[in-house]
């Protein structure tokens, strides 16, 4: 555990470096949009791309994973219906509980699997987020058409997944790799420059987003949202691994993924369909504070028991 911790440590300090920038105005407020979108459109795609192409694929069934993958949205979508009744929530707000239930920050997932679990890790961590996201956006934009009283519009849908860049960042990848023709040294060396600062960058990015002043507002749907995705997310992860019989590593992989905070871009779908913004932010800034805990806790039980 101690080793966990040690590891992750540099992951949340520069979280938290970010949040205490954007509070200190530095380097300005018209900064850290800007941030985010070379992260998003520049620095991310390409360090997918670079992971992709060159990862070592032999191992990975791509039809387990993705069988793992709809599982685990699955079965939260699943958790987070369950809830609702209870918390009496409105359409609006029961969007941003099921976004907090089932997102997961890619910028944090990353850098934890590098930190911790190598360049092995870092590939299954890639076919992971190439799976994850696509599926992701189709069950966001479904709940969102069917709790906010907009109209579920399948053309608009796939143009939204046409032009993800990380979508596109992760079918390229793929393609280079299954193809045989990976990436030409002289291409690798500058996708392996780029791609060493998007980790940095990006988790600077998620600290400038978090906000404290609306976790007292909306603390029971946050709490909610981070039990669901923080402690039972994990462990539902960890029984889809066992049942499907991955090797260790990916295991641990999976587990890891399924035991992130929810996504900061989560924000900006809830404002743009209409969603509960404001609670959002709170389950954004509540599961990224309440995951320093629970993160290394799933890692050690990933580790103990992955065989």
């Amino acid at each position: 555990m101690v080793e966990i911790i040690q590891a992750l440590w540099p992951v949340f300090a520069l979280i938290m470096l970010g949040y205490l920038a954007r509070r200190a105005d530095f380097p300005g407020a018209a900064f850290w949009p800007l941030l985010e979108r070379l992260v998003y459109f520049v620095l991310f795609p390409v360090l997918l791309v670079d992971r992709l192409a060159q990862a070592d694929m032999r191992g990975v069934q791509l039809e387990w994973v993705l069988l793992a993958v709809l599982l685990l949205v699955a079965v939260g979508s699943v958790l987070c219906y369950l809830v609702r009744p209870r918390l009496k929530l409105s359409g609006p707000e029961f969007t941003s509980l099921y976004q907090g239930g089932v997102r997961f920050n890619t910028y944090l997932g990353l850098a934890a699997t590098a930190a911790l679990l190598g360049d092995q890790a870092m590939a299954y961590a890639a076919v992971i987020i190439a799976l994850l996201i696509p599926t992701l956006n189709v069950t966001c934009v479904l709940v969102f058409s069917l709790h906010t009283g907009g109209r579920f519009q399948p053309g608009r849908l796939m143009k939204n997944l046409l032009v993800n860049p990380l979508i596109i960042a992760c079918l390229l990848g793929l393609l280079l790799n299954l193809s045989g023709i990976g990436l030409p040294p002289p291409v690798a060396s500058v996708t392996e420059l780029l791609s060493r600062t998007a980790l940095p960058l990006g988790l600077l990015a998620v600290g400038a987003g978090l906000s404290f002043k609306v976790l007292l507002d909306s603390r029971l749907a946050m709490l909610t949202s981070a039990g669901i995705k923080l402690v039972l997310m994990p462990l539902v992860g960890w029984g889809i691994a066992l049942l499907l019989g991955f090797e260790p590593l990916l295991m641990q992989v999976f587990v890891l993924f399924a035991a992130l905070p929810t996504a900061t871009s989560a924000y900006i779908l809830a404002r743009q369909l209409g969603g509960d913004h404001a609670a959002m932010a709170a389950m954004i800034t509540g599961q990224t504070l309440i995951s320093v805990i629970t993160l290394p806790i799933a890692l050690q039980i990933a580790l103990n028991f992955s065989g």
